[in-house]
């Protein structure tokens, strides 16, 4: 029962940020560290979002978003959704978003 409730909030997580922000970027996130992480996310101004979480997931609410609302503008990246991947959503330029992102990057 608990894992029910825990996918419906997920759902409704992603469901809200699909609608509310509209462009999306997919981040690899092979032997990034939790400091790293941490570091992104402070880094990311008020108006982004990083989502890390089970693919299936993802692939489900995006795919669910898309059936309810017929905005089929973001089934583009549930092919993208293999892997370590975080997605984050962004209603900024995605450029400096790239740059903050790049900051973090281990050589």
């Amino acid at each position: 029962m608990a894992g029910k409730l825990a996918k419906a909030a997920y759902d409704a997580k992603m469901l809200k940020l699909l609608r509310e922000y509209s462009q999306v970027l997919v981040v690899s996130s092979d032997n990034v560290g939790s400091n790293q992480l941490q570091g992104i996310r402070r880094g990311l101004h008020a108006d982004s979002v990083v989502v890390m979480g089970k693919n299936t997931l993802m692939k489900r609410s995006i795919i669910m978003d898309a059936q309810k609302t017929g905005n089929k503008a973001f089934l583009n990246l549930v092919p993208l959704l293999v892997g370590n991947v975080a997605l984050i959503f962004t209603k900024g330029d995605v450029r400096e978003v790239s740059e903050q992102i790049a900051k973090y990057k281990v050589k």
